[in-house]
């Protein structure tokens, strides 16, 4: 799954593998049959198989005859702990897909500010660190979203482009479940933490994008900002029965095919949700609005940067490296083949889109910002674990306010 609340890497993981950075030397010498192998750590997924790498990289190899990409496989561990291991043992790879450099561990990477082609790459200032770029991508996933079932809407006399505050999105649940349908999907797992952030965030960072960079230096507080307005808002619906108590007991995957099957009328998830209309055929049959919000409309979009690569400072053809990620993420058919197998969005770069992938570019183009926690924007490790527990104990007895106290408690104790 790709989702900006779960890509983090900690200062602890950083400080096991600084060291075994330095293992190795960096050059840009030939392998001794006189061709450079670059190696490369990716997330495998059911969208990017190792089919789908290979296949990609065997047109880079085509125009490069004198390189050779070798994927290496994860197995069941992500890139991030894939790339951590090989740096362990003193045997860096040349490049990771999917990794965000922090402050602890960006001496890891290669700064690749000097290079002139990153400027047009999507959202590559927002993950500078300290003015330096170790992060290249090559398109952005939007998450501020709201999907909902064209049927329902058509039942309840809904019109999606109506929905613009979050009064009338509450308005707009309640017609919704006396149609008869579940007004809003979630389940278990890591998405009422995920949901929520998506409402809130829209809100809160498009009125000060800043907001985590000042809870970092202790000029705010959960408790004491528009964070308990939100929790309270989401109490609200549980309440009302608009999001099912029972939908806990779901998996991610479970939730999503309920929504794609038509049991339920609307769905807040990122624009990485409509490869998996596409595949049900259900595409024609949903419909996509940006978060309605208490404040500015349309907000800012919640989002990431997607397909990011970096290459390590300890690569031993680091020239290489940097020219096939440069290819990665600026050649036209790599960008657009990387877009369409994950269902990404670039502005500029248009593929063969369902009628719902489309309505989603709409809103990326028609997005006043991308809202990015990256650098000092980034909460803490164990954030969104930690709002994800705390929003579903909203489930239960727990208020808005107690919610938002506890959310101070745990942030203020890793200090």
């Amino acid at each position: 799954m790709r989702r900006l609340w779960r890509r983090t890497w900690t200062a602890a993981v950083a400080a096991t593998v600084v060291a075994a950075s330095a293992v190795g030397c960096s050059s840009d010498s030939g392998d001794s049959n006189g061709q450079t192998t670059l190696r490369i750590i990716v997330n495998i997924t059911p969208n990017l198989t190792e089919q789908y790498w290979t296949g990609l990289f065997a047109n880079y190899e085509k125009s490069h005859p004198d390189v050779k990409i070798k994927l290496e496989l994860t197995g069941t561990v992500s890139a991030q702990a894939k790339l951590t291991q090989d740096l362990a043992a003193g045997d860096p790879p040349d490049i990771a897909q999917q990794i965000t450099p922090t402050k602890e561990n960006a001496s890891l990477f290669t700064d690749l500010s000097d290079q002139d082609w990153i400027k047009d790459t999507p959202l590559v200032d927002q993950y500078a660190i300290d003015g330096k770029r170790y992060l290249v991508g090559v398109g952005v996933q939007i998450q501020s979203l709201v999907f909902y079932n064209k049927a329902a809407f058509t039942k309840a006399g809904l019109v999606a482009a109506d929905i613009k505050t979050l009064d009338q999105f509450s308005d707009a649940m309640g017609k919704l479940k006396a149609a008869g349908y579940a007004p809003l999907q979630t389940a278990g797992q890591w998405v009422p933490g995920g949901q929520f952030t998506l409402v809130n965030d829209s809100g809160l960072l498009t009125a000060d994008a800043d907001w985590y960079a000042k809870r970092k230096a202790g000029s705010v507080t959960f408790a004491g900002s528009d964070y308990v307005k939100y929790l309270e808002r989401y109490k609200n619906w549980i309440s009302q029965g608009y999001l099912q108590k029972s939908a806990l007991g779901l998996t991610y995957a479970d939730g999503q095919t309920d929504f794609v099957n038509g049991k339920s009328a609307m769905y807040v998830m990122g624009s990485f949700f409509v490869p998996a209309a596409d595949a049900a055929k259900k595409s024609d049959d949903i419909g996509v609005f940006t978060m309605p919000t208490d404040g500015a409309y349309p907000s800012g979009q919640v989002g990431n940067i997607a397909n990011p690569y970096v290459v390590a400072s300890a690569s031993k053809h680091k020239a290489a490296a940097i020219d096939f990620v440069k290819w990665l993420t600026t050649d036209p058919t790599a960008i657009e083949s990387q877009l369409a197998a994950d269902g990404n969005l670039r502005k500029g770069f248009t593929y063969k889109m369902s009628s719902l992938g489309t309505a989603v570019q709409q809103i990326l183009d028609a997005s006043p910002s991308v809202l990015v926690k990256a650098g000092e924007r980034q909460p803490i490790s164990g954030f969104s674990s930690e709002l994800n527990t705390q929003v579903q104990s909203l489930y239960s007895n727990a208020t808005a306010q107690q919610v938002a106290a506890g959310l101070d408690k745990w942030w203020n104790s890793q200090k």
